[in-house]
């Protein structure tokens, strides 16, 4: 029985490593992503002495919302690989400066960082739908900032739950260490 139940075991863990598959399907998202980024910004190069103000803000808000995305399928890449799959610990050795940002973000953290940047992007989505307000109906203006406010509420209550379960572990260890030996 004890060998079926490590067997068992054996399977489920190493299956994790399967994710890796996944990082490396948003690796090629990114370089895609990268590529639709180039050419926005070539774009807008080419037309910098033609286009309206509000052209030009609109323009430079999606290219500052794709370094936003850029940087959330990065993080999603390292932390998750780094808390599900494995630890980057050779490239912490040859590269402590560059990469010691890692290991920093467990799956909590990762979490409040992933809703603050949705958040984030969101609000310059909204910034942009604004920017352009005539070309939506007032009921479309409130439904995407009620969309918007469900994220930044979602990402507050994430926030204040990660809170509460760090204090209840924290209590936890507190009362361990002063609890009398038995």
């Amino acid at each position: 029985m004890k060998s079926l139940q490590m067997l068992i075991e054996r399977v489920i863990l190493y299956r994790r490593r399967i994710l890796v598959i996944f990082y490396f399907g948003l690796a090629a998202a990114l370089a895609l992503y990268s590529v639709s980024f180039g050419l926005k910004f070539i774009k807008l190069a080419g037309s910098v002495l033609d286009a309206s103000a509000e052209d030009m803000i609109l323009s430079i808000l999606w290219l500052i919302d794709g370094a936003l995305v850029g940087g959330l399928i990065v993080m999603v890449m390292i932390s998750g690989y780094e808390n599900f799959v494995s630890r980057f610990d050779e490239a912490e050795k040859h590269y402590d400066r560059e990469v010691s940002f890692m290991g920093k973000l467990d799956s909590g953290s990762l979490k409040i960082k992933v809703a603050s940047s949705i958040v984030a992007i969101s609000s310059i989505h909204l910034l942009q739908i604004f920017l352009n307000a005539g070309q939506y109906e007032s009921s479309q203006l409130v439904v995407l900032t009620g969309i918007h406010l469900a994220f930044v509420v979602s990402a507050l209550l994430m926030g204040l739950l990660e809170n509460i379960m760090k204090n209840t572990h924290s209590l936890h260890r507190i009362g361990a260490a002063a609890s009398p030996l038995e």
